[in-house]
Order: C-alpha cells, then structure tokens, then sequence
C-alpha cells in the first residue's frame, strides 16, 4: 500500500497535470474533473501494488486494463481510461520527469467498430417538420422560434450541446451562410449552415430573440425565458421534447451519418465536427464503404448481380 508520502506525491503530479491541461490547453473543467478521476483510479490500482504513477511500467497498464475489463467496464470506457493514462505520460516524458512512456504498446479496445447511435433522415425530417410547423403557428412564442433555431443548427451543423449554448450573436455570418464554433479546448472552426437554419435563426433573431432580451447587452445567442443564457441541460430538454428517443449528440451523429451515406468524405466530415484526429471520425468508415458499394453497384459494369440460367 501507498505511503501517505507517496499518495501526495502521486496526488501533486496529477494536480500539475490538470493544471496544465486547463491553462495550456483550455481544456474545460468537466472534462479536466474526469481526467482526474480516471488518474485517481489508476493511482489507486497502483497503490496496491506500492508503485507510484512517475514509477509504473508496461505490465502496471496492461493489468489494469485488464482489471477494468474483468470488472465489466465498457470497451468504450477502458479506452477512455488509457487514453487519459496516454496523455499523463506524454505530458510526463516531454517535461522529463520519466525515461519511458509504460503506455507504448498497450492495444486499446477497438471502440471504432461501435457506431454512435442516429436517428434515420426520415425521423430527423419528422421533428425538424414539427419544429417549423410549431414556429409558423400564428400563436407561435420566442421559445418556439429559439428552439426550432437549435434543432435545425444542431442538426445542419453537427454542434455539441455545449457549442449551441457558447455561440454568441457575433459568431453568426449568415451572409454567407455559416457560423463561428468554438469546440474543445476553445478551438475555432467554422460550420456552414443550410438554408432551413440560416432561415429559422433570421426568424428568431428578428422575432424570438428581441422578446427574451430582458437587460442590457446579452451576446449569448440562444436565452431562456428570463433572458439568461441557456444551459447545455436545456438544449437536452428542448430535444427530448421534440422526440423522446433523441439528444443533441443523437443529432450531431445524425448530421455525420447522413452526410457519409450521401457522399461525404471523412475529412469533410472530420472539419465539420472539429474532431483533432481522424481517427475519431473513422467511426463512420463502414457507412463510407457501404456507400461506395452502393456506386459500385450501380455504376461499375460488373457491379451488378445477374442470375444466370443453366
């Protein structure tokens, strides 16, 4: 077992660390809070075995990953876990603290094979036509110009819940039909948005957004009916109460399957959704494939199946 030396010791790295994450990287502090438990965990694992996390190897990793997995931890969530570990010992081995990365060769789960849930375009085109048929009511209100606003970005775009509630008013250059984004780690890209969204958010800045202004200068785009900016917990509820099996991650996988099966590349796809590394985008590489069967189907001259008679 750990010392109450060596517990601190383990406890002031992972706090630098963090630190590190949130002020070099901005990384968010829900996301640093889960980075921490997952190190806490592993230094606990580790405790038991008297090692510290600057003094574990190869085999430390890989029974732990074992543990997870004999503990019926998701593959989804054994990756998480050695991720985090990937990312300590990067940080670690620049700032020279150890002569070797323990994480070099621990194979993590093949998570890739395991597509995000979506919704088919048949019931995304049954909530966003519900969406506008309540926003085009006579009767309609601000929240129901705001939320059909939401729905058809969320979905035109691929947003997460959290970029939704951090886009401002400036961050909108409809003009020329696209929106600022600012994702993880507060970095910036740039979402096209359709003709459905660019036309609902003209409506709610011109009728909704007016109405829920209820002091100053308020430059968050979407506010709830006090006038305050909304929370990522609200864009679920708006969501949720459009279609009870959807969320907004639900619709940002929508928006990328949809796009894959007509056509889209995966690097496209990759921008779109801000994702630092193609390999999170390859997910959808089987739609890819099934899509390029498709064309070969029906485009390559012995694409198609014929039964021959005997």
């Amino acid at each position: 077992m750990q010392t109450s030396g060596q517990l601190a010791a383990d406890t002031t790295l992972v706090r630098e660390y963090l630190t590190c994450l949130r002020v070099e990287r901005g990384l968010r502090p829900l996301t640093c809070d889960s980075y921490g438990k997952d190190l806490e965990q592993f230094s606990e694992y580790l405790g038991e075995r008297n090692r510290l996390l600057l003094t574990a190897g190869h085999q430390d990793v890989a029974g732990w990953m074992q543990h997870l997995r004999e503990h019926d931890r998701t593959d989804r969530s054994i990756a998480r876990k050695l991720s985090c570990l990937r990312g300590l010992y990067k940080w670690a081995l620049l700032d020279q603290r150890i002569q070797h990365d323990p994480t070099l060769h621990v194979e993590a789960p093949s998570t890739w094979r395991v597509l995000p849930k979506s919704l088919a375009e048949s019931e995304m085109e049954t909530m966003l036509a519900g969406a506008q048929a309540t926003a085009t009511h006579p009767q309609a209100t601000a929240l129901h110009l705001r939320d059909h606003a939401i729905l058809e970005i969320l979905y035109a775009g691929g947003l997460r819940a959290g970029e939704i509630v951090a886009l401002r008013v400036e961050d909108l250059h409809l003009d020329q039909g696209r929106a600022q984004v600012r994702g993880k780690g507060d970095k910036e890209r740039i979402v096209p948005l359709g003709m459905a969204a660019i036309k609902a958010v003209r409506t709610y800045l011109e009728r909704g957004r007016p109405a829920l202004v209820r002091r100053g200068l308020q430059r968050a785009l979407f506010l709830s009916h006090t006038g305050k900016p909304l929370t990522t917990q609200w864009v679920w509820s708006i969501v949720k109460a459009r279609d009870g099996n959807a969320s907004p991650h639900k619709l940002r996988h929508s928006c990328a399957t949809h796009m894959v099966e007509h056509g889209a590349d995966l690097r496209s796809v990759q921008t779109l959704l801000g994702h630092a590394d193609i390999a999170t985008t390859q997910v959808y590489t089987h739609l890819a494939l099934g899509r390029l069967k498709e064309v070969h189907r029906l485009h390559h001259p012995r694409g198609r199946r014929v039964s021959m008679s005997v």
